[in-house]
């Protein structure tokens, strides 16, 4: 289980994932010799099937699972939209200097609907499961 509950950037876009999800983070490496620009631990949402989607970790300002699900907010990445049938999210600034960004970073991030239970941009539902009736 993991909680941040004190954001050190403003919440710009948070993903509510579907309930029984779990937020995860790994635990630093402290390498032998210094690393450049390899960026944070890993964050991933686990599922109850056992499945799990990695998170850009650089962009996280709230993570917590306390409710029965995950929910993870993003200080810097913008919902899109659905495009190929997959909610779609764009890196739209950096909250951390350059130096402690890995090159590898995506500038997109795609996250399949059915593990999600809505998304919400700057605190307005930009996309919602329907509910079940």
């Amino acid at each position: 289980m993991m909680s941040t509950t004190e954001p050190p950037q403003p919440v710009f876009c948070v993903v509510e994932f579907v309930p029984g999800s779990r937020v995860h983070k790994e635990r630093p490496h402290v390498p032998g010799l210094a690393v450049v620009q390899n960026g944070p631990p890993g964050t991933f949402v686990t599922f109850v099937d056992g499945r799990s989607v990695p998170l850009p970790t650089d962009q996280i300002v709230l993570a917590q699972d306390e409710g029965g699900a995950a929910r993870v907010g993003f200080g810097g990445m913008r919902f899109e939209g659905i495009h190929k049938g997959l909610l779609t999210f764009r890196r739209v600034r950096d909250l951390v200097a350059e130096h402690e960004l890995s090159p590898e970073r995506g500038r997109r991030m795609t996250l399949d609907p059915r593990m999600i239970a809505a998304v919400f941009m700057e605190g307005r539902l930009a996309w919602g499961r329907p509910l079940a009736g």
